[in-house]
């Protein structure tokens, strides 16, 4: 029996495969491209959207002396500290940035329920001590529910009635109510750069135990941004606070507002997580 050749494609089949070949690559392409965009805004606008009932109030006042605040208010229960290593707004988490550092290490306490927020990189800079100074830190004793500021080096010194129910932000005193001592406080606590116009952030709180998380827009001197807090915020009810990290690292992140400072990453924030 004779065998018959194969029917051969006409060039114009030929063609008309390869077309619909390129065709289908493009289209995967196309997906492809998608899914990395996809992937690279989720970190940001995921999260914005899942924390939108968190409890907290944002607000914003221009302050008569020019500058502008952004502010969050909540309560310290709904607040931990955070390692991020990451602009705040980038990290798609409400809240501000926390205490000083240097590179991944943490210069302030970061400490939430006698644990160092940044312990993973080893024995220094792990947020266990305010390094080289005893500084003011702002803590909060779950067991009374209720803040202080304490002068304190190291995590170890800090009172407060649980040990496994507190956390600490270390910073700069703002010794609200001792207007002829404050100014002293912040130059025993080595604050740096108090004169510089700079972009400033601060956590104080009222009476009330309502906490206030705040970033400026504009820039000024430590004495400026503490008169304006004091003028613009709690409502002439404020108990005390601390300075936290300023300039570029001064970021906050709400679904009201975004403010990366510099756009530069920072390690650790106060973040509102309730």
């Amino acid at each position: 029996m004779e065998m018959k050749e194969p029917a051969r494609m006409s060039k114009k089949q030929l063609l008309a495969i390869i077309g619909i070949l390129a065709g289908i690559v493009a289209l995967l392409g196309i997906m492809l491209y998608f899914m990395i965009m996809a992937l690279g805004n989720k970190t940001a606008a995921d999260p914005l959207i899942a924390e939108k009932n968190l409890h907290y109030t944002y607000f914003s006042e221009m302050s008569s002396n020019g500058m502008k605040l952004h502010v969050l208010k909540t309560k310290p229960a709904y607040v931990t500290l955070e390692t991020i290593n990451n602009n705040v707004t980038l990290a798609g988490k409400v809240g501000i940035n926390g205490g000083f550092f240097y590179g991944n290490q943490l210069l302030s306490i970061g400490m939430v329920d006698s644990q160092p927020v940044n312990k993973e990189i080893g024995n220094f800079g792990t947020g266990n001590e305010n390094v080289k100074y005893a500084r003011g830190t702002l803590v909060w004793d779950g067991a009374s529910d209720a803040l202080s500021v304490q002068v304190v080096s190291n995590a170890s010194e800090l009172k407060v009635k649980d040990h496994t129910r507190f956390w600490a932000q270390g910073g700069i005193s703002m010794s609200l109510g001792l207007d002829d001592q404050w100014v002293q406080q912040t130059l025993k606590e080595q604050a740096p750069f108090p004169d510089d116009d700079r972009l400033r952030s601060a956590a104080v709180y009222d009476q009330a135990g309502d906490l206030y998380l705040i970033v400026s827009e504009t820039k000024g001197s430590l004495a400026v941004f503490r008169e304006a807090i004091v003028a613009s915020v709690g409502e002439g009810r404020l108990v005390d606070g601390i300075f936290l990290d300023g300039d570029g690292s001064s970021q906050l992140f709400s679904s009201e507002a975004a403010l990366p400072g510099d756009n530069r990453p920072v390690v650790q924030m106060l973040r509102i997580v309730k």
